[in-house]
């Protein structure tokens, strides 16, 4: 249906009056004459208030010298069980030339209550005489009808934001690094390197057999010694370490465990990166000593030309004593799978320690928050977040606890429980933001706000989450949230945008496709409701199919209509009685094809 559509109406305003006045008289018979526009029509609900125009064009002999003619809109109910009077729009003559039409163009709004949707905008004409207080006015006369409140078909995002557990179940590699260090000139591992403190470590560290991925051996050398020379010593001092390592493992009797490690070697040949690390952290030279070396360095020719020019440097000697065997080394990096324990096993500790039969200990307070996302009973996410409050008492495990009683009131079947739970997760996000202000403790609060209708408060809570770092994720699920509360402020553009940047939910998707719709851009809002029909989330079904049935209504396209509308009813059977008494539909009501798809 065009919201723009003009519907023009000559008011008889002749009805059952009483004439006491001449000029009064006339003037209620000329305005049989008048023409009034409303815009939209019916009236339609954006925000929380009914918004429109209403142009009137009055006939040239209306007006009289010194009197006035009033307009006098109300909204009134069905069954005239309630009006809401609305300003009038009044004319004088003194304020038009003579002979022209008077025309008045005024804007009206009034707060939305639900017993409005059904009714109609009233027009009154009243002439009076101001000085003696003497009025004429005519019946009352309907120039448009009731309220449209498709509007209010945003579904609100109960997204219940949890903080990460910080707990990695997928396989980790750690690194364990060693060093052994070599003569000059040398690939032999002496005695007294193995039987060091790092030699002694990595023999027990190989004797526990950990559970090993890789071995990268990377072997070294100082500048000094040819150029052959310093080749095969970086490559010869890495094997070394590797002909080591292996023949602990026999020892050790790692059997074929052995051959799954890989052994990386990595020889690093005339690099002066490690020793240029060295230098600058090196404090027996002065910065003009080093400045000389770094000089030759960063110079031009070869390796052993730069060698060369080092030696005849009054600081060489000190560089060769303390720098130089630092640098005959092979670093060992073994990267071995983190041990942990099974999620089976973390879930059932987990709710031992809920039911306080073991230390709370037990678990990490990692291992703690991931066991509540390895259940999907609420309950039992219930008692594991209160275990985890009692053992650390953090934020994240009051958002937490609170994120569950979100869920559960969103699945209570009645107003007391959903209350209840309401307010309990009240509390815990009030706690989590004391420990720690955090941006899903605020989605949350936002969340709950939402449900106890306090559009307020909850867009107070989101602009607040907004504000603060989160998580990808969370930052989604603030789009989510956010997008609803602005399609129910009436701020269409604002919404699109945000739920482009939201979770890709069918509740998201559906609430873009509103907003799209009210915005009028009907081709993006069927593409959208369309997709939101093809996902398996069949809550969202019936709606998505309501609102085709009103693009297609406004795009005067009864087939998809009829077809979207049938398919919503089937779907949701509620949807019938609610769509006889939608305006959307006004222009189809005596349609045959569209009383049968309400069958």
């Amino acid at each position: 249906m065009n919201q723009k559509r003009k519907l023009i109406f000559s008011l008889g305003l002749m009805g059952t009056m009483t004439f006491s006045g001449c000029a009064l008289n006339q003037m209620v018979k000329a305005a049989k004459d008048q023409e009034l526009t409303v815009t939209p029509s019916p009236l339609e609900l954006h925000g929380d208030s009914v918004n429109f125009e209403m142009s009137a064009v009055l006939p040239a002999k209306l007006l009289k010298k010194g009197k006035v003619y009033t307009l006098q809109p109300s909204y009134q109910t069905a069954g005239a069980a309630q009006e809401l009077p609305l300003d009038g729009v009044e004319f004088k003559a003194g304020d038009y030339e003579k002979g022209a039409q008077p025309r008045e163009s005024e804007t009206f709004a009034f707060a939305y209550d639900p017993a409005m949707r059904d009714g109609d905008l009233m027009v009154q004409g009243i002439a009076s005489n101001p000085k003696n207080g003497k009025t004429k006015s005519s019946d009352k006369m309907k120039v448009a009808d009731g309220i449209i409140t498709t509007s209010q078909m945003v579904q609100d995002v109960n997204y219940a934001s949890f903080a990460d557990h910080g707990y990695n179940d997928q396989e980790e590699l750690e690194p364990t690094n060693i060093e052994f260090f070599f003569p000059q000139g040398s690939a032999v591992l002496r005695t007294s390197e193995a039987r060091s403190d790092r030699g002694k470590f990595l023999n027990a560290f190989i004797a526990e057999k950990n559970a090993t991925r890789t071995v990268t051996i990377t072997g070294t050398h100082s500048p000094e010694g040819a150029e052959r020379i310093n080749t095969r010593l970086a490559q010869d001092r890495a094997e070394a370490i590797e002909k080591y390592y292996r023949n602990n493992m026999r020892r050790y009797d790692y059997k074929g465990a052995a051959d799954s490690i890989e052994f990386v070697i990595k020889p690093v040949v005339e690099d002066w990166t490690m020793f240029k690390e060295m230098l600058a952290e090196y404090g027996k030279i002065d910065e003009d000593q080093k400045s000389q070396i770094l000089t030759i360095v960063n110079g031009s020719g070869s390796f052993e030309e730069k060698e060369d020019e080092l030696k005849r440097l009054p600081s060489y000697r000190a560089i060769f004593r303390d720098i130089y065997p630092e640098l005959r080394v092979a670093k060992t990096e073994i990267l071995t799978v983190k041990e942990k324990k099974p999620n089976s096993e973390i879930s059932v500790l987990s709710l031992q320690v809920a039911d306080g039969s073991i230390s709370a200990d037990t678990l990490s307070d990692e291992e703690l928050a991931f066991a509540a996302t390895l259940t999907p009973s609420l309950t039992e996410k219930e008692n594991i977040y209160k275990a985890a409050t009692k053992k650390n008492d953090s934020w994240t495990s009051h958002n937490n606890l609170g994120a569950v009683y979100v869920e559960m009131a969103s699945k209570a079947t009645s107003d007391q429980d959903k209350n209840r739970y309401i307010e309990m997760a009240l509390t815990q996000f009030e706690l989590s933001n004391r420990k720690e202000e955090n941006a899903e403790a605020f989605n949350n609060l936002a969340v709950v706000y939402m449900m106890q209708g306090n559009k307020q408060k909850a867009m107070e809570a989101i602009d607040k989450a907004s504000s603060l770092e989160s998580t990808d994720d969370t930052s989604r699920g603030i789009a989510g949230v956010r997008g609803a509360l602005l399609i129910r402020d009436g701020k269409y553009d604002q919404a699109i945008t945000t739920l482009s940047q939201a979770n890709e939910s069918s509740v998201n998707a559906y609430n873009k496709g509103l907003a799209q719709l009210l915005k009028k851009d009907y081709q993006n809002a069927k593409t959208t409701l369309n997709e939101v029909i093809s996902q398996e989330d069949k809550g969202t079904h019936a709606k998505a199919h309501y609102l085709l049935a009103v693009a297609a209504a406004r795009t005067k396209d009864e087939s998809q209509l009829t077809s979207n509308l049938q398919k919503a009813v089937q779907a949701d059977p509620s949807m019938k009685q609610y769509a006889l008494g939608d305006l959307e539909f006004n222009a189809y009501a005596e349609s045959e094809s569209f009383r049968n798809s309400l069958r």
